[in-house]
């Protein structure tokens, strides 16, 4: 009777996956494109083909997205971002939208 039990109740929960969020690195007309490469490769682990072809992207139609990660990553990474860019003089910033 108890695995009976046990088999109903498992069927009635149900795993909600964390929210996935989208990190961009937003335009300016300060930033070098160096610097966003080598914070894209920095702090994203892109290659450097991945980098300039994000770069690109950011200037082209003022931001870019450098990857999807669950909240805290996310968060740590435009904490990262913001604070490398300050300690280079660069205003650089990203955001985070969810998915």
């Amino acid at each position: 009777m108890s695995s009976q039990i046990d088999y109903e109740l498992a069927q009635k929960i149900t795993v909600k996956h964390p929210k996935r969020h989208l990190v961009f690195i937003l335009n300016d007309d300060y930033t070098s494109m160096d610097f966003v490469v080598d914070i894209l490769m920095t702090v994203f682990h892109k290659s450097f083909e991945e980098s300039e072809a994000i770069m690109l992207e950011v200037h082209k139609k003022d931001k870019g997205l450098c990857g999807v990660y669950s909240h805290e990553i996310a968060e740590t990474k435009v904490l990262q971002v913001t604070k490398k860019a300050q300690e280079n003089g660069f205003p650089l910033k990203a955001t985070m939208e969810e998915e």
